[in-house]
């Protein structure tokens, strides 16, 4: 399929793992090599084609709206959860009315990433089967992941079905906060605030989650080192 022209930017966490940097700022407001996490961000999509972007806010919403004001490409709209935060699966699932009805890129408004030999969202878009798959995860091979240090989260069959890491156990793949997910996904989804792990979890079960890897570069941003290791990337 064609790369979705319509995208959400998961923005309403509290990114509390930052501690005092997001006491007066929301994370994607926090800079990498001199511009803020989320115009990187944006400025992927636009070169991707897209031309919407979803945007949820919680946390010190109203600086990320001042900031997102005014004429943009691509064209921003809001999904406001000040009165709620709604965690992963609940912030896309009260914004579906505003993604339209089909697929999707969906990517954290912390991510910080490199292509490789191929533009990563062209290769979701071109790998992506709405007849088999729910959602297709970009995934970044647990040993080459900058500034992480987990265990990682899924294994990948050869055909790209995902399965979850096993208890005590080391997987090959960490998820990116990057993804191309349908709407049926959300089909019967609770109401509310809950994770989308939830939803990956009915999808694994059903042999609909499905993950591509990522051939070029990803940095964790869970804490503060990660932001220095994403400016050391993006100036290398």
């Amino acid at each position: 399929m064609d790369t979705p022209k319509t995208a959400m930017i998961l923005a309403a966490g509290r990114g509390t793992r930052m501690g005092r940097l997001t006491e007066d700022r929301p994370k994607p407001l926090l800079e990498v090599a001199g511009q803020p996490i989320i115009d990187h961000i944006l400025a992927r999509l636009h070169a991707a084609g897209v031309e919407r972007v979803v945007v949820n806010l919680h946390h010190k919403g109203d600086l990320l709206r001042q900031h997102l004001a005014g004429d943009r490409q691509p064209a921003i709209r809001f999904s406001d959860e000040s009165d709620l935060l709604l965690e992963t699966g609940g912030g896309i699932a009260r914004a579906l009315a505003l993604l339209g009805e089909d697929p999707f890129l969906a990517v954290n408004g912390d991510v910080i990433w490199r292509d490789g030999l191929r533009p990563s969202l062209a290769a979701l878009a071109a790998r992506f089967d709405p007849a088999e798959m729910d959602a297709l995860l970009l995934l970044q091979p647990t040993v080459k992941a900058r500034a992480y240090g987990g265990p990682g989260d899924f294994a990948m069959a050869p055909d790209g079905r995902l399965r979850r890491r096993g208890e005590q156990a080391v997987a090959p793949f960490v998820f990116t906060g990057v993804q191309l997910l349908s709407p049926r996904l959300f089909d019967g989804c609770p109401d509310g605030a809950f994770s989308i792990n939830l939803l990956y979890d009915r999808a694994i079960d059903a042999g609909r989650l499905f993950g591509l890897r990522h051939d070029g570069d990803w940095v964790e941003m869970n804490a503060p080192d990660g932001l220095q290791a994403a400016t050391d990337l993006l100036a290398d």
